[in-house]
């Protein structure tokens, strides 16, 4: 098995194209608490780098602001444990930017690995995900914000992982939980077998 240093996946949290409750296409505003817990998952599991994706200008802002702080205000002194890991973070307008930008690191187009809920396609396991990240290209495993990627944002990937499967029938968790979950069973030392 490689290690986390020789694996190539990247995180983006994707604010646009994605949908809200009645389907309908929107770009959503960023959430600080996504931030944090995302980069501090990735961290601990050896990502690349984590893109926060989102046109709007103002947001982009935002998050830069809201990064100062933590990589060289205030907030890198009070907590420098934090500061690690926001440093994964990157703030572009597009989905494409984050895939040229990856370009650029690896010498290779990323293949992106979408998530969704409610996914009813053949999906990829997780075990096969993490069978395909031990082989040594590079990945962009992307979530969608409000309701999810939208199904253009979907088709257009290049593979799209199982949904999670939980033990209740219930599956409407917060991006940052799912995150975490996924990023678990496809880069955690154990792996999870049961859920694949």
């Amino acid at each position: 098995m490689k290690t986390s240093s020789e694996i190539k996946v990247y995180v983006a949290l994707i604010h646009h194209p994605v949908v809200n409750k009645k389907r309908e296409i929107i770009t959503s505003a960023v959430t600080g608490l996504d931030l944090h817990d995302i980069s501090r998952v990735s961290k601990t599991y050896g990502i690349k780098a984590v893109y926060i994706v989102t046109p709007l200008a103002d947001q982009r802002t935002l998050v830069k602001r809201l990064l100062d702080h933590w990589l060289c205000g205030a907030g890198a002194r009070y907590n420098p444990i934090r500061t690690r890991a926001l440093e994964l973070i990157k703030v572009v307008a597009s989905h494409e930017d984050a895939v040229e930008n990856i370009r650029g690191i690896e010498n290779i187009r990323p293949e992106t690995v979408a998530t969704c809920a409610g996914y009813a396609g053949k999906g990829l396991s997780y075990d096969r995900f993490r069978e395909m990240t031990e082989e040594g290209a590079p990945y962009l495993l992307t979530f969608g914000t409000a309701w999810g990627l939208s199904e253009a944002f979907i088709e257009n990937s290049d593979y799209v992982l199982d949904p999670i499967s939980g033990a209740a029938g219930y599956n409407h968790l917060s991006v940052r939980s799912a995150a975490s979950i996924i990023i678990d069973r496809v880069l955690g030392p154990n792996g999870d077998n049961e859920h694949s």
